[in-house]
């Protein structure tokens, strides 16, 4: 008995630790800033910047229906944008962003200004990692008004 006790309040401390509230409000700015570097590596062109901030096993969603890229082959597709010197240009004018309880998941949902998309929206999910949070899945869609949608469907078909 006097040894499960003393299991049990060695394990205490570390319980305790684990169930330390997560500034919530300091997580949200961490990811703001992540999506918002994502954005500004992208606008000036820095490859090796705009592919840290993903993870290694990160996947991103392209706006046509096929594009489903893990991220060597979306970094394939997207070296020639960076070459060119200017890969694309999003702006944030709306961002929604939730944190897990535990701190160690975000998902985020914006509003993009583009100049060749349009309006738009990124959505997707980060997880925290030693080094900071790092996006594990992105999500680009181009939104259309309802009032419009039968129009694009007439175009892009069944």
């Amino acid at each position: 008995m006097k040894l499960a006790h003393a299991f049990v309040l060695a394990a205490l401390p570390a319980c305790a630790a684990a169930r330390s509230p997560v500034d919530v409000a300091g997580e949200k700015a961490a990811v703001a800033r992540v999506l918002d570097e994502l954005n500004d590596a992208a606008d000036k062109a820095d490859e090796a910047r705009y592919f840290a901030l993903y993870t290694d096993d990160a996947v991103f969603l392209g706006t046509d229906g096929t594009e489903r890229w893990d991220l060597p082959a979306f970094r394939a597709f997207a070296h020639p944008h960076f070459a060119k010197g200017k890969a694309w240009s999003f702006r944030s004018v709306r961002r929604a962003i939730t944190i897990s309880s535990d701190g160690r998941v975000a998902w985020f949902d914006e509003s993009l200004a583009t100049p060749n998309l349009g309006p738009s929206r990124g959505s997707g999910v980060l997880v925290k990692a030693a080094s900071g949070w790092k996006i594990a899945q992105y999500n680009l869609a181009i939104v259309i008004p309802n009032e419009k949608l039968d129009a694009v469907k007439a175009v892009v078909g069944p």
